[in-house]
């Protein structure tokens, strides 16, 4: 348990880190005022405060914050508080907060209002927390792909009678491409086919130096209650060079963009139940199995490379869910801004301000939820 539990923090750390400094990095470079850089959320554990900005620990391990002054309407002009400023007191001169005591950031933080600086700065500063999350999924995914290689999408073995043999298909045959989508690892094979619901299938192959198209109609298998092609991987891998070791790990991050998205279609269908949604609770019991599963079959080094893989996966889990266009997400935001950018001028703040905290109450409504629902999961 308490190895899960400091995997699971190391991993969501290092993603919810990479995309609250994304947000920070881009917002000081614009010159736009940071008030706070969280990491968790809830009550505050440990704060530091450093040049007028806040660092702090929060309690629940479920998310992070970078604060603009500005955001959402909420600012300090000509000395005056603006309405919900939580902060009242100056910062300490050794820039240490006593327990329970709160400063006011504006004493010393560099910079403007976020609200003061120019859209594209904004736009930018803001996209830029999900842009972090996939430059650190293509690092992490080149690593992974230095050490493990590429699992090249080869046919192993043909099931006796099954859709595949009937479309001609033969082991060793390479698969480069299911209905028009380029395929460069087997596990894409593997997902395409998961998903399938009896859809005919045209997929592209090479068997030696020739080229094929092959039209595969999956038959469903009652017993398993889903649709099936009849092949099996051959389990070849590909050691890439330094050049393959970054097109490969591009693929990487490619493969779980594709993924992310295939999954949030089959949840807006209805396709995808309660069960199969984790929250924090489910991750990190997903952290912990997937860890003891490999290492318990391949050892230990084998088990940090499912890490590695686990944290590519969640790092563009984490940028895609915020760039969808939602009240509270970054997405939302940025809808607002391109709005701005249209309209050349800004919707009022404190109508922005109120569309987001709506948004927000109804995300932790969700969230509340799913942490409920992973709990009776791990229960049963």
């Amino acid at each position: 348990m308490i190895r899960t539990i400091i995997l699971f923090l190391i991993i969501f750390g290092v993603v919810v880190i990479s995309h609250e400094f994304g947000h920070f990095i881009i917002a000081r470079k614009n010159g736009i005022r940071v008030l706070e850089f969280s990491v968790g959320m809830g009550p505050t554990l440990f704060a530091y405060t450093k040049n007028g900005v806040k660092y702090s620990l929060k309690l629940l391990p479920i998310g992070g914050a970078c604060m603009f002054d500005g955001e959402d309407g909420m600012e300090v002009q000509g000395g005056k508080e603006a309405p919900g400023d939580m902060y009242r007191k100056a910062v300490p001169e050794d820039g240490r907060l006593q327990q329970g005591e709160a400063f006011d950031p504006h004493m010393q933080a560099e910079g403007i209002a976020f609200n003061e600086a120019g859209v594209w700065k904004r736009i930018a500063a803001v996209f830029a927390g999900p842009f972090f999350n996939f430059i650190l999924a293509f690092v992490v995914a080149v690593i992974l792909t230095a050490f493990s290689g590429a699992d090249l999408p080869v046919i192993g073995q043909i099931s006796e009678n099954s859709a595949a043999e009937q479309a001609g298909l033969r082991a060793g045959d390479v698969i480069t491409q299911i209905n028009g989508e380029k395929i460069h690892f087997y596990r894409e094979v593997a997902v395409i086919s998961s998903m399938n619901k009896g859809e005919p299938l045209e997929i592209h192959y090479k068997r030696g130096d020739e080229s094929g198209v092959a039209q595969v109609t999956p038959t469903y298998d009652e017993q398993a209650g889903r649709y099936y092609m009849g092949i099996r991987p051959a389990g070849e891998y590909l050691e890439c060079n330094p050049l393959q070791v970054f097109q490969y790990g591009f693929y990487e991050v490619e493969y779980y963009v594709k993924t992310t998205y295939k999954s949030l279609g089959m949840l807006l269908r209805g396709q995808v139940t309660k069960d199969e949604v984790s929250g924090p609770i489910g991750i990190a019991q997903f952290v912990g199995e997937s860890y003891d599963q490999v290492e318990k079959s391949a050892g230990t080094a084998s088990a940090l490379l499912t890490m590695l893989e686990i944290m590519v996966l969640l790092s563009v889990n984490l940028g895609i869910l915020n760039l969808l266009p939602l009240p509270a997400l970054d997405g939302g935001r940025l809808l607002f801004m391109f709005i701005e950018v249209i309209r050349g001028k800004p919707i009022a703040p404190e109508k922005e301000g109120l569309i987001h905290f709506a948004g927000l109450v109804v995300f932790m409504v969700l969230m509340v939820f799913i942490m409920y629902n992973d709990i009776m999961k791990l229960i049963h």
